[in-house]
């Protein structure tokens, strides 16, 4: 795979590599992806739009440059804001890979550090010594402001031009609560929902706060995924237990969308409507009681994302997979090429009743 150079969302040539659920693998071109959903499917998205989560100043005791890179909170309302986990980076920006980025200034609880013009302190140390949660003074709207004037896009070094914030934003992006875009959600547009309208395929949202992807740091990397929150409309929960009472496949757009769904369906495999925290982790050994195919990009083994497809399928058929999209050099991160990947296990899943579903 090469990794996508350009901030385009949907360009023309964009590919795209389908897997069934018995392992077949095939090329299309991305445009024809609403082919492949069938009447009776439910896609659901992510609408989060992307906060500009990246903040460069100083670590006041030492005098230290720093970039803070806002990674995760609690809640996903508006007016809870003081306090975010985030990553720390010493000296440089995107144009340096994360991997070679300065360390940040050796920091503890108590800190203070200035941010443009936002305030915070390190509130506490969290499971490593770059991960942090910062509070922030000021209220609210003041918090929202210094984001706003200040903050960027979280970037990394395969793009070489800086971002523009609504370079990140989803055609259908909502409430800014993500950290990085739920790029998955990159392939839809207006024309697309329409074509889905008249195949007779419904569509629905859920928001979550998409996390960081990458810190560069192998032991930093593993904790990946952070606790993220998510809320599910009750309009959203309704389609999942009428389509699946009738039958119909639930298709998910993006890794989010999966943690969100699974984890809400966790306790008696029921989509409610509400507000969550994701807190597990998906992987080969994990069952998949309400995704049963996934829109994603291409990942590369070993990072949370690829961890995330190998409840799908299993090792050789992802193996095949990646063979595949190295030998037709599909395009990697946000603004690369797609996969749509089936379950392999969803024959075997019952069909919930229309009692259970209600």
């Amino acid at each position: 795979m090469i990794a996508a150079s350009v901030p385009l969302q949907r360009p023309p040539d964009a590919k795209l590599l389908v897997a069934d659920r018995s392992g077949r693998v095939r090329h299309m071109e991305r445009s024809t992806l609403v082919g492949l959903f069938e009447a009776g499917d439910l896609v659901i998205a992510n609408d989060a739009a992307t906060l500009p989560a990246s903040l460069v100043g100083r670590h006041l005791p030492s005098g230290h440059v720093i970039e803070a890179r806002l990674a995760g909170r609690n809640s996903l309302a508006l007016d809870q804001v003081k306090i975010f986990s985030a990553v720390l980076f010493g000296a440089g920006d995107f144009h340096l890979r994360t991997e070679d980025r300065q360390l940040p200034p050796q920091v503890q609880a108590g800190d203070r550090v200035a941010l443009g013009s936002l305030h915070a302190t390190v509130a506490s140390l969290l499971d490593h010594p770059r991960l942090v949660a910062l509070e922030f003074d000021g209220s609210p709207r003041e918090i929202w402001e210094g984001l706003a004037r200040h903050g960027q896009p979280i970037q990394y070094s395969h793009l070489p031009e800086r971002l523009a914030i609504w370079d990140t934003w989803t055609p259908i992006a909502g409430p800014p609560v993500a950290f990085e875009p739920p790029s998955a959600s990159f392939v839809l547009d207006w024309n697309a929902l329409a074509s889905m309208r008249a195949r007779r395929v419904r569509f629905a949202t859920i928001t979550h706060a998409a996390g960081i992807s990458s810190t560069g740091d192998a032991e930093l990397d593993a904790l990946l995924p952070l606790d993220e929150p998510y809320r599910i409309p009750a309009s959203t929960a309704t389609a999942i237990g009428t389509v699946r009472a009738q039958g119909g496949r639930i298709v998910a757009i993006g890794t989010t969308v999966v943690r969100a769904l699974e984890h809400a369906a966790r306790v008696d495999g029921i989509v409610r409507a509400g507000e969550g925290l994701a807190t597990q982790r998906i992987g080969a050994s994990s069952e998949l009681r309400i995704v049963d195919a996934i829109v994603s990009g291409t990942h590369e083994r070993g990072n949370s994302h690829y961890e995330l497809l190998r409840a799908f399928a299993d090792d050789e058929t992802l193996g095949r997979i990646d063979q595949e999209l190295n030998a037709h050099a599909y395009r990697t991160h946000e603004f690369g090429d797609s996969v749509f990947l089936e379950s392999a296990h969803r024959g075997s899943r019952a069909v919930v009743p229309r009692s259970a579903a209600a």
